[in-house]
């Protein structure tokens, strides 16, 4: 398959690029508070693991020709968190993911920015269906793809635990 994913999108209140060295700082934020890795890492992460993690990121969009994309805010122009597509060697099928920074949370950017996802996907790679791999116990996430028309499919073995499936319709 053939396919270009646009390295940038634009929302209402957000600016989606592909992720650049300098946004480990402005990351760290979220990386590093135990409460936003809950479900996904398990734990914080240090500076290091933090650098380590967006080089995974570039690397990620070198390797699939697309990636999470770091999210700035407009009106503060902060990195305030990723969405984007996300489809590492163990993953079932690729996937739409979100993550943002506690104090982005609450604030609608998580919908915007996967709906922005969703939306681009439908548009340059239409035979791809997007999942989002969610923990069972990660409510707040599971309402947001459910919000965006995701459907519970099953739950895998994955890692040492055990993790959703929710498959998202095409807008």
């Amino acid at each position: 398959m053939s396919y270009v994913i646009p390295e940038t999108l634009i929302t209402d209140r957000l600016f989606l690029r592909k992720p650049i060295e300098s946004d480990w700082e402005p990351l760290t934020r979220y990386y590093s508070d135990a409460e936003c890795m809950k479900y996904t890492r398990g734990r914080a992460l240090a500076d290091w693991e933090v650098w380590r993690s967006i080089a995974t990121l570039i690397g990620h969009w070198q390797m699939r020709g697309f990636g999470p994309y770091a999210l700035v805010e407009k009106e503060s122009q902060e990195v305030i968190g990723l969405s984007g597509m996300w489809y590492p060697l163990e993953w079932p099928s690729p996937e739409v993911m979100w993550g943002l920074a506690r104090n982005a949370w609450g604030k609608g950017f998580a919908k915007e920015a996967a709906g922005a996802v969703l939306a681009m996907t439908a548009r340059h790679v239409p035979d791809i269906h997007l999942i989002s791999l969610i923990s069972p116990e990660n409510v707040n996430s599971i309402r947001l793809a459910e919000s965006l028309g995701a459907a519970y499919e099953n739950t895998i073995p994955f890692r040492d635990t055990e993790a959703s499936v929710y498959r998202h319709a095409q807008p």
